[in-house]
């Protein structure tokens, strides 16, 4: 890792962070391990949302006896309204546990009227000044799954706007330009998915590949142990080799670009069905040569792919587009229920 500042804001952080996804899945005392064997590893970057349930308060309790300013604490929410945003603010505020959150920022933002709406007079970015003012939050950003949202926010609201998050990997480029246009107006770069959603299996290719470009300052996978943690901080700085890049080119042509990132915005299923973990499993099958483990961890889920109900209400909540309810029907017919 290394020291980075994030454009604008002024934060001085390494170029790894926490991402707080996977904490979820662990208990309090669990994630507590987790997240302060990173901080003696270095990482002081942590990123959390209101709609990682717990990931705020598991955060916030296990950082609650280090020195607060050490600590870059971020999250997010989608509300693009003043009350909206204040109201979620206050919540991560409280599940935090502390009197300031460092950056916050408007969450899988969807639309160009999102955009007009938040920077509207009695929008989001007014609810933003006036906490600011209040010293509870310092800075603004952006996060969406669409270049074009991104592309049109900077245009319009640039000098507003401090970091915006958006995914890259080895599968993922598209939005190269954004990055770059972000750079030259002094705006933060934050990868997410730098693992592909944990489809990228090498990690240590996986984050030197994300952070070999300098159109990225910070790059936040998803940590759910203190072993993924280490991974995600083991790369060097050392051009990608020949074989390095073959290796990419290996994971592009097996992950293609339709597949689940496991980002989890589908849940809550209808029926129940745990849909990333259920991808997570055929994709154990079909490419890790792991058919006997994918099909009895299959076996135990309580709830099957042909348990769905065909409602699709995942389908609308996908940031990518992903015909889940079609995946659902052929994973069916692959584990035969």
């Amino acid at each position: 890792m290394k020291k980075i500042t994030l454009g604008k804001t002024g934060i001085i952080t390494n170029n790894v962070g926490f991402g707080g996804i996977p904490l979820q899945r662990l208990t309090r005392g669990e994630a507590a391990a987790v997240v302060r064997h990173m901080i003696e590893k270095g990482v002081n970057y942590f990123d959390s949302a209101r709609g990682y349930t717990v990931s705020e308060s598991y955060i916030g309790d296990a950082v609650r006896d280090f020195d607060r300013k050490s600590l870059i604490l971020a999250s997010k929410a989608p509300q693009v309204t003043y009350d909206g945003f204040s109201e979620q603010v206050a919540l991560s505020l409280a599940a935090f546990g502390t009197d300031y959150i460092d950056l916050y920022q408007l969450h899988n933002v969807k639309s160009k009227a999102d955009i007009d709406t938040a920077f509207s007079r009695g929008g989001a970015y007014s609810a933003f000044t006036e906490l600011r003012e209040q010293g509870k939050v310092l800075h603004f950003g952006i996060t969406a799954h669409k270049r074009e949202v991104l592309d049109y926010a900077m245009e319009k609201y640039g000098d507003k706007i401090e970091t915006i998050m958006f995914p890259y990997n080895i599968v993922e480029n598209q939005g190269v330009e954004t990055f770059r246009a972000a750079k030259r107006l002094n705006i933060a770069t934050i990868a997410m998915k730098p693992l592909g959603g944990g489809n990228i299996t090498d990690a240590t290719l996986a984050m030197k590949y994300a952070l070999q470009n300098d159109f990225i300052d910070i790059a936040i996978p998803g940590i759910g142990s203190a072993g993924e943690g280490e991974q995600d901080i083991s790369f060097d700085d050392v051009p990608l080799t020949g074989e390095q890049l073959r290796m990419c080119d290996e994971i592009r042509r097996r992950l293609g670009d339709n597949f689940c990132r496991r980002c989890s915005y589908c849940a809550p299923c209808t029926a129940g069905i745990d849909i990333p973990g259920v991808f997570t499993l055929q994709n154990y099958l079909d490419n890790y040569d792991l058919a006997d483990w994918a099909k009895a961890r299959y076996a135990a889920q309580s709830k099957k792919a042909g348990d769905c109900v065909k409602c699709g209400l995942c389908e609308t909540r996908c940031p990518y587009g992903l015909d889940i309810m079609a995946r659902m029907e052929k994973i069916k017919q692959i584990f035969g229920e």
